[in-house]
Protein backbone atom coordinates (compact mmCIF):
# COMPACT_ATOMS: atom_id res chain seq x y z
CA UNK A 1 0.00 0.00 0.00
CA UNK A 2 0.86 3.62 -1.13
CA UNK A 3 1.53 5.71 2.03
CA UNK A 4 0.88 9.25 1.54
CA UNK A 5 -0.93 10.36 4.83
CA UNK A 6 -2.68 13.53 3.12
CA UNK A 7 -2.91 16.31 5.41
CA UNK A 8 -6.86 17.29 6.68
CA UNK A 9 -8.26 20.85 6.02
CA UNK A 10 -8.04 23.36 9.21
CA UNK A 11 -11.15 25.28 9.61
CA UNK A 12 -9.06 28.03 12.06
CA UNK A 13 -8.80 28.75 15.77
CA UNK A 14 -7.88 31.77 18.04
CA UNK A 15 -5.44 30.28 20.30
CA UNK A 16 -5.70 32.46 23.34
CA UNK A 17 -9.81 31.76 22.61
CA UNK A 18 -11.36 29.78 24.48
CA UNK A 19 -14.82 27.60 24.72
CA UNK A 20 -16.98 27.20 28.06
CA UNK A 21 -16.83 23.97 29.26
CA UNK A 22 -19.71 23.04 31.90
CA UNK A 23 -19.15 20.19 34.40
CA UNK A 24 -21.44 20.28 36.65
CA UNK A 25 -24.05 17.57 37.37
CA UNK A 26 -25.14 15.88 34.44
CA UNK A 27 -28.71 14.17 33.68
CA UNK A 28 -26.45 11.11 34.28
CA UNK A 29 -25.75 11.81 38.19
CA UNK A 30 -29.99 12.66 38.31
CA UNK A 31 -31.07 9.68 36.35
CA UNK A 32 -28.18 7.60 38.64
CA UNK A 33 -30.41 8.74 41.63
CA UNK A 34 -33.68 8.42 40.43
CA UNK A 35 -33.41 4.64 39.48
CA UNK A 36 -36.54 3.76 37.62
CA UNK A 37 -37.23 0.28 36.37
CA UNK A 38 -35.89 0.64 33.02
CA UNK A 39 -32.66 1.88 34.22
CA UNK A 40 -32.48 -0.89 36.77
CA UNK A 41 -32.83 -3.36 33.41
CA UNK A 42 -29.83 -1.78 31.70
CA UNK A 43 -27.91 -1.78 34.60
CA UNK A 44 -28.40 -5.82 35.07
CA UNK A 45 -28.01 -6.61 31.83
CA UNK A 46 -24.99 -4.85 31.22
CA UNK A 47 -23.54 -6.37 34.52
CA UNK A 48 -24.82 -10.01 33.78
CA UNK A 49 -22.80 -9.12 29.82
CA UNK A 50 -19.68 -11.29 29.55
CA UNK A 51 -17.51 -9.02 28.55
CA UNK A 52 -18.14 -6.67 31.42
CA UNK A 53 -18.90 -9.02 34.27
CA UNK A 54 -14.63 -8.42 35.81
CA UNK A 55 -15.39 -4.55 34.83
CA UNK A 56 -16.67 -3.15 38.17
CA UNK A 57 -14.27 -0.97 38.95
CA UNK A 58 -15.54 0.92 35.32
CA UNK A 59 -19.22 0.07 35.64
CA UNK A 60 -20.33 1.68 38.90
CA UNK A 61 -23.76 2.67 39.20
CA UNK A 62 -23.09 6.55 38.40
CA UNK A 63 -21.13 5.44 34.91
CA UNK A 64 -24.34 3.08 34.15
CA UNK A 65 -26.49 5.72 34.26
CA UNK A 66 -24.32 7.75 32.26
CA UNK A 67 -24.28 5.08 29.73
CA UNK A 68 -28.20 4.40 29.71
CA UNK A 69 -28.32 8.22 29.24
CA UNK A 70 -26.48 7.74 26.05
CA UNK A 71 -28.37 4.41 24.98
CA UNK A 72 -31.50 7.08 25.50
CA UNK A 73 -30.00 9.81 23.46
CA UNK A 74 -29.90 7.05 20.25
CA UNK A 75 -25.49 7.53 20.65
CA UNK A 76 -24.46 4.31 21.31
CA UNK A 77 -27.08 0.80 20.32
CA UNK A 78 -25.38 -2.19 21.23
CA UNK A 79 -22.12 -2.71 23.13
CA UNK A 80 -19.42 -4.57 21.78
CA UNK A 81 -15.92 -5.77 23.62
CA UNK A 82 -12.89 -4.16 24.92
CA UNK A 83 -10.71 -2.47 22.82
CA UNK A 84 -7.80 -1.20 25.32
CA UNK A 85 -7.33 -0.94 28.75
CA UNK A 86 -5.50 1.29 30.83
CA UNK A 87 -4.64 2.77 34.28
CA UNK A 88 -7.51 5.17 34.34
CA UNK A 89 -10.10 4.30 31.26
CA UNK A 90 -10.80 1.61 29.01
CA UNK A 91 -12.35 2.05 25.74
CA UNK A 92 -14.98 -0.71 24.02
CA UNK A 93 -16.64 -1.17 20.66
CA UNK A 94 -20.09 -0.16 19.92
CA UNK A 95 -22.89 -0.04 17.43
CA UNK A 96 -24.09 3.82 17.08
CA UNK A 97 -26.38 5.75 15.30
CA UNK A 98 -27.33 4.12 11.65
CA UNK A 99 -25.82 7.14 10.35
CA UNK A 100 -22.74 6.87 12.06
CA UNK A 101 -22.36 2.94 12.69
CA UNK A 102 -19.52 1.60 14.93
CA UNK A 103 -18.08 4.07 17.61
CA UNK A 104 -15.82 3.78 20.39
CA UNK A 105 -16.84 4.47 23.83
CA UNK A 106 -14.01 5.63 26.13
CA UNK A 107 -14.64 5.49 30.26
CA UNK A 108 -12.84 6.80 32.51
CA UNK A 109 -12.83 5.05 36.13
CA UNK A 110 -13.65 7.39 39.31
CA UNK A 111 -12.57 5.31 41.65
CA UNK A 112 -9.00 3.84 40.10
CA UNK A 113 -7.99 7.24 38.35
CA UNK A 114 -4.78 9.21 39.17
CA UNK A 115 -6.64 12.16 40.00
CA UNK A 116 -3.56 14.02 41.39
CA UNK A 117 -1.52 12.85 38.06
CA UNK A 118 -4.72 14.70 36.22
CA UNK A 119 -4.32 17.48 38.66
CA UNK A 120 -1.24 18.33 36.98
CA UNK A 121 -2.91 18.77 33.60
CA UNK A 122 -6.06 20.40 34.27
CA UNK A 123 -4.33 23.33 36.95
CA UNK A 124 -3.36 26.38 34.80
CA UNK A 125 -5.76 25.77 31.81
CA UNK A 126 -8.40 28.77 31.74
CA UNK A 127 -11.64 25.97 31.24
CA UNK A 128 -11.12 25.08 34.93
CA UNK A 129 -10.54 27.39 36.89
CA UNK A 130 -12.29 27.41 40.58
CA UNK A 131 -13.10 23.53 39.70
CA UNK A 132 -13.69 21.53 42.95
CA UNK A 133 -10.55 19.44 44.31
CA UNK A 134 -11.90 15.73 44.40
CA UNK A 135 -11.98 12.97 42.98
CA UNK A 136 -14.97 13.03 40.84
CA UNK A 137 -14.86 16.64 40.16
CA UNK A 138 -11.43 16.30 38.34
CA UNK A 139 -12.14 12.73 36.45
CA UNK A 140 -15.23 14.52 35.00
CA UNK A 141 -13.44 17.88 34.22
CA UNK A 142 -10.79 15.81 32.39
CA UNK A 143 -13.31 13.80 29.99
CA UNK A 144 -15.00 16.99 29.16
CA UNK A 145 -11.86 18.37 28.90
CA UNK A 146 -10.42 15.22 26.14
CA UNK A 147 -13.69 15.94 24.21
CA UNK A 148 -13.67 19.98 24.30
CA UNK A 149 -9.50 19.40 23.04
CA UNK A 150 -10.52 16.83 20.14
CA UNK A 151 -12.98 19.13 18.98
CA UNK A 152 -10.03 22.08 19.20
CA UNK A 153 -7.78 19.87 17.56
CA UNK A 154 -10.09 19.14 14.47
CA UNK A 155 -11.34 22.70 14.01
CA UNK A 156 -6.81 23.18 13.62
CA UNK A 157 -7.05 20.66 10.96
CA UNK A 158 -5.54 17.98 13.24
CA UNK A 159 -6.78 14.67 12.28
CA UNK A 160 -8.38 13.20 15.43
CA UNK A 161 -11.10 11.03 16.38
CA UNK A 162 -14.16 12.61 16.08
CA UNK A 163 -16.01 13.29 19.06
CA UNK A 164 -19.75 12.59 19.44
CA UNK A 165 -21.21 12.89 22.84
CA UNK A 166 -19.68 13.34 26.70
CA UNK A 167 -21.79 12.22 29.38
CA UNK A 168 -20.29 12.65 32.72
CA UNK A 169 -17.27 10.15 32.36
CA UNK A 170 -18.02 8.53 29.23
CA UNK A 171 -17.30 9.84 25.75
CA UNK A 172 -18.28 8.50 22.46
CA UNK A 173 -16.20 8.90 19.87
CA UNK A 174 -15.39 7.80 15.71
CA UNK A 175 -14.06 4.11 16.15
CA UNK A 176 -11.04 3.99 14.12
CA UNK A 177 -10.32 0.67 12.07
CA UNK A 178 -12.24 -2.00 9.67
CA UNK A 179 -13.99 -4.83 10.32
CA UNK A 180 -14.35 -5.48 13.49
CA UNK A 181 -10.10 -4.58 14.09
CA UNK A 182 -8.58 -1.41 15.32
CA UNK A 183 -6.40 1.05 13.62
CA UNK A 184 -2.32 -0.34 14.70
CA UNK A 185 -0.52 2.96 16.40
CA UNK A 186 2.69 3.72 14.63
CA UNK A 187 4.62 1.19 17.07
CA UNK A 188 2.54 -1.61 15.52
CA UNK A 189 2.59 -0.16 11.85
CA UNK A 190 5.02 -0.87 8.79
CA UNK A 191 5.57 2.63 7.91
CA UNK A 192 6.91 2.48 3.73
CA UNK A 193 7.29 5.76 3.50
CA UNK A 194 8.45 7.50 7.17
CA UNK A 195 9.78 10.60 5.67
CA UNK A 196 6.38 11.53 4.82
CA UNK A 197 4.61 10.29 8.25
CA UNK A 198 7.20 12.30 10.20
CA UNK A 199 6.26 15.60 7.77
CA UNK A 200 2.75 14.76 8.67
CA UNK A 201 2.85 14.55 12.27
CA UNK A 202 5.88 17.50 12.48
CA UNK A 203 2.41 19.66 10.43
CA UNK A 204 -0.08 18.05 13.03
CA UNK A 205 2.14 19.43 16.43
CA UNK A 206 2.45 23.10 14.74
CA UNK A 207 -1.04 22.88 13.35
CA UNK A 208 -1.98 21.78 17.30
CA UNK A 209 0.48 24.46 18.63
CA UNK A 210 -1.43 27.03 16.94
CA UNK A 211 -4.94 26.13 18.52
CA UNK A 212 -3.29 27.14 21.31
CA UNK A 213 -2.58 23.24 22.75
CA UNK A 214 0.21 20.98 23.79
CA UNK A 215 -1.05 17.14 23.45
CA UNK A 216 1.37 16.56 26.44
CA UNK A 217 1.95 12.98 25.80
CA UNK A 218 2.57 12.49 22.48
CA UNK A 219 4.80 9.12 20.86
CA UNK A 220 4.53 6.41 18.42
CA UNK A 221 1.71 4.56 20.51
CA UNK A 222 -0.95 7.37 20.75
CA UNK A 223 -0.98 7.96 17.00
CA UNK A 224 -2.60 5.45 14.84
CA UNK A 225 -2.62 4.42 11.36
CA UNK A 226 -6.76 4.47 10.06
CA UNK A 227 -7.12 3.68 6.94
CA UNK A 228 -4.14 5.42 5.07
CA UNK A 229 -4.19 8.49 7.52
CA UNK A 230 -2.29 9.26 10.69
CA UNK A 231 -4.51 10.36 13.51
CA UNK A 232 -3.61 11.62 16.85
CA UNK A 233 -5.26 10.21 19.87
CA UNK A 234 -5.82 10.25 23.51
CA UNK A 235 -6.08 14.37 23.81
CA UNK A 236 -6.84 13.99 27.52
CA UNK A 237 -3.64 15.27 28.92
CA UNK A 238 -3.60 18.04 26.25
CA UNK A 239 -2.91 21.76 27.78
CA UNK A 240 -2.94 25.06 26.98
CA UNK A 241 -0.12 27.12 25.64
CA UNK A 242 -1.22 29.20 29.25
CA UNK A 243 -0.38 25.96 31.28
CA UNK A 244 2.75 26.42 33.55
CA UNK A 245 4.42 23.32 32.18
CA UNK A 246 3.37 23.64 28.41
CA UNK A 247 7.11 24.31 27.34
CA UNK A 248 7.92 21.25 29.59
CA UNK A 249 5.56 18.97 27.77
CA UNK A 250 5.98 20.48 24.12
CA UNK A 251 9.99 19.57 24.77
CA UNK A 252 9.16 16.16 25.65
CA UNK A 253 6.74 15.41 22.67
CA UNK A 254 9.13 16.57 20.67
CA UNK A 255 12.13 14.17 21.83
CA UNK A 256 9.39 11.23 21.90
CA UNK A 257 8.30 11.70 18.33
CA UNK A 258 12.12 12.87 17.02
CA UNK A 259 13.83 9.44 18.95
CA UNK A 260 10.92 7.32 16.91
CA UNK A 261 11.53 8.60 13.50
CA UNK A 262 15.66 8.33 13.80
CA UNK A 263 15.02 4.69 14.89
CA UNK A 264 13.27 4.53 11.39
CA UNK A 265 16.36 5.83 9.69
CA UNK A 266 15.30 9.44 9.53
CA UNK A 267 17.84 12.20 10.02
CA UNK A 268 15.64 14.02 12.57
CA UNK A 269 16.50 16.07 16.20
CA UNK A 270 14.34 16.87 18.56
CA UNK A 271 15.78 20.08 19.04
CA UNK A 272 14.63 20.87 15.65
CA UNK A 273 11.05 19.62 15.75
CA UNK A 274 10.68 22.13 18.17
CA UNK A 275 11.73 25.32 16.26
CA UNK A 276 9.52 24.30 13.39
CA UNK A 277 6.76 24.14 15.88
CA UNK A 278 7.39 27.11 17.67
CA UNK A 279 8.56 29.37 14.81
CA UNK A 280 4.80 28.24 12.81
CA UNK A 281 2.95 29.81 15.39
CA UNK A 282 5.19 33.05 16.16
CA UNK A 283 4.77 33.34 12.73
CA UNK A 284 1.38 32.76 12.93
CA UNK A 285 1.51 35.51 15.63
CA UNK A 286 3.34 37.72 13.51
CA UNK A 287 0.58 37.60 10.64
CA UNK A 288 -2.25 38.45 12.77
CA UNK A 289 -0.55 41.13 14.21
Amino acid sequence: MTEDYELVDAEGVDRDAWEEIDVSETEADRIARRRDRRFEQFQKRIRDADQFKSEGSVFDEATLAALYKLVQDGYVQAFGGPISTGKEANVYTAMGSEEVGEVAVKIYRINTSDFRHMQDYLAGDPRFEGIRNDKKSIVLAWTNKEFANLKRARRAGVRAPVPLAVERNVMVMEYLGTDGTHAPTLADARLENPQTAFEVVREYMARLYEAGLVHGDLSEYNIVVDDGELVIIDLGQAVTIHHPNSDEFLDRDCRNVAAFFARQGLDVTDAELCAFVRERAESADDDAA
